[in-house]
């Protein structure tokens, strides 16, 4: 029988635990990463949603910013979603000119494009390779443009000044989200993220 992959959720802010529960129902194991030596061993990793600055500045504290922009250059598999989106964009729009990412895809993003938490909403979108999802929009980003290589998976449906707007990706085996699978018991796109993990070990 092969092992369940082992994948780490960064600890530092955001919504750790409901990732940990995602990912045990994706069949995957899941650890806590809050040093540069927790990294060690991962098969995957999973950016979590919070508030990317304070998340920026802290992955600087921990001394984690390096060795995670090496991890994702080297071919890591990473899952981003909301501030893990941002962190892992190429470019961030309406940031802080000191915030900090990760890397990993080729987009450009927006933070906070939805407006307020008082903006937050939900909505059913069509998720390529996972099918129709209930999504939670929370201080959500989105996507402005992506770079060659990028697949868009998902957009705001509807006839709404949002719509249309891209809010789900992936390159390679980088995979992001606007909005936060995590909170709603639906575990297919945590699903999907493991499977892009097993495909790197096979």
């Amino acid at each position: 029988m092969v092992a369940a992959p082992r994948v780490g959720v960064l600890a530092l802010q955001g919504d750790v635990r409901e990732h940990d529960r995602a990912l045990l129902a994706a069949g995957a194991v899941s650890s806590h990463v809050r040093r540069p030596e927790h990294l060690d061993d991962l098969d995957g990793l999973v950016l979590p949603g919070g508030e990317s600055t304070t998340i920026s500045r802290l992955l600087e504290v921990f001394e984690l910013l390096d060795p995670l922009r090496k991890l994702v250059a080297d071919g890591l598999p990473v899952y981003g979603s909301c501030a893990g989106m941002i962190l892992l964009a190429r470019e961030v729009l309406d940031g802080r000119p000191d915030q900090q990412g990760v890397g990993g895809l080729d987009v450009v993003v927006r933070r906070n494009a939805f407006g307020r938490q008082v903006d937050s909403f939900e909505a059913d979108l069509d998720f390529a390779e996972v099918g129709s999802v209930h999504a939670v929009f929370i201080r959500a980003p989105w996507v402005e443009s992506v770079g060659e290589g990028v697949q868009v998976l998902a957009t705001v449906p509807g006839g709404g000044p949002a719509a249309g707007r891209v809010v789900a990706v992936r390159q390679g085996s980088v995979l992001a989200t606007s909005f936060h699978p995590e909170l709603t018991g639906d575990h297919r796109v945590h699903g999907r993220f493991v499977d892009l993990v097993k495909e790197t070990l096979a």
